[in-house]
């Protein structure tokens, strides 16, 4: 990390009063006069920097503390305790003036006026911004060589599908070219050829204008396609923080071979590979999915013990997934030391 990271948090928390609520009619009664609560760490303690031209990938299970931690650092909520500083702001104390230096894009909302033709609401920003009219020309033409929204500029955003309107919420989210991008699940609902548009967008602003982005995500692929680092949360804290490939080295010591069988005849054959720290799953009927350390078990070996007890229609050797990697983190099943 550099000496001036363009993103500065430490023992980051935030915690909320939960109302517990007794069952039942007489509960129901109760709960009018005598409230009982307990506080929830949504976030607790977390601390990171994140250097200018960074592509970081925020990625947790649902109530991790993603999306809190992104309303600490954009300025909606307030911290309980920590500290918050990015490009020169604490974002709850100077969120005039700080909002004007991030974009942010969440998948699922818009910042787009809904009744409006889209290049409307793009001037309205331009203004809100104070974004030249040169600047502004200059943009608007980079943004449609890489995303091609010059053919429904004129379109309401109502009628814009939401390949279309995630193209163009992105554009306004850049428009007065902040340093630093917040996106919460930008590719959500996409189809693939969607996807890769926008992922192509986002490469080209991190590469041309040094971009910082943050990115919370479901969507694993999108974290592999543009981030080299990762970030993991889970009840709060951070599990793991450094580079994808790192983790991926320390991690995915998982082999798998997905084997389909002849006839029916042979599971009782595969069945013996349950056993002897083989992890065995079944597909479907007649797919059988052998998992094994490849640090203890040889491939060429198992696949000769394969071939040996069963005949196969067809056999493939797999990584496994980062998927199920993240899947094993989130349950516990795999841990580390946090590098920080």
């Amino acid at each position: 990390m550099s000496a001036d990271p363009l993103i500065h948090v430490k023992d980051l928390s935030k915690h909320f009063r939960a109302f517990d609520r007794r069952e039942g009619i007489w509960g129901s009664i109760q709960n009018l006069f005598v409230r009982d609560y307990h506080t929830v760490a949504a976030v607790d303690r977390i601390g990171f920097t994140i250097d200018r031209g960074e592509m970081v990938g925020y990625i947790g299970p649902n109530g991790a503390g993603k999306s809190t931690t992104i309303k600490m650092l954009t300025g909606i909520l307030v911290p309980t305790s920590g500290e918050i500083l990015i490009n020169g702001f604490v974002p709850f104390r100077q969120r005039r003036q700080y909002v004007k230096t991030i974009g942010v894009v969440f998948g699922q909302r818009t910042q787009l006026w809904w009744d409006i033709a889209v290049i409307e609401s793009f001037k309205l920003l331009r203004r809100i911004y104070d974004v030249s009219q040169r600047d502004f020309d200059e943009r608007m033409e980079r943004f449609n060589e890489i995303l091609g929204i010059r053919d429904y500029l004129r379109t309401p955003v109502r009628k814009l599908s939401l390949g279309e309107r995630m193209r163009c919420d992105l554009a306004a989210a850049l428009l007065h070219n902040p340093p630093l991008l917040f996106l919460d699940e930008p590719t959500i609902g996409l189809d693939v050829v969607a996807k890769e548009h926008i992922r192509h967008f986002l490469r080209a602003v991190n590469r041309e204008f040094r971009t910082t982005v943050l990115l919370t995500t479901h969507d694993l692929d999108d974290i592999e396609e543009l981030c080299h680092r990762l970030m993991i949360i889970d009840h709060g804290r951070v599990l793991y923080d450094g580079p994808l490939d790192q983790l991926k080295e320390r991690l995915l010591r998982t082999k798998q071979i997905k084997c389909v069988l002849k006839d029916r005849a042979q599971v009782a054959g595969i069945s013996v590979f349950s056993r002897d720290g083989l992890v065995l799953d079944q597909v479907d009927p007649l797919t059988y999915r052998i998992r094994f350390d490849r640090t203890k078990v040889a491939t060429t070996d198992l696949i000769r013990k394969i071939l040996a007890a069963v005949e196969v229609r067809d056999l493939l050797i797999e990584d496994e997934s980062i998927e199920e990697v993240v899947k094993r983190i989130y349950a516990g099943e795999a841990t580390f030391e946090v590098s920080l």
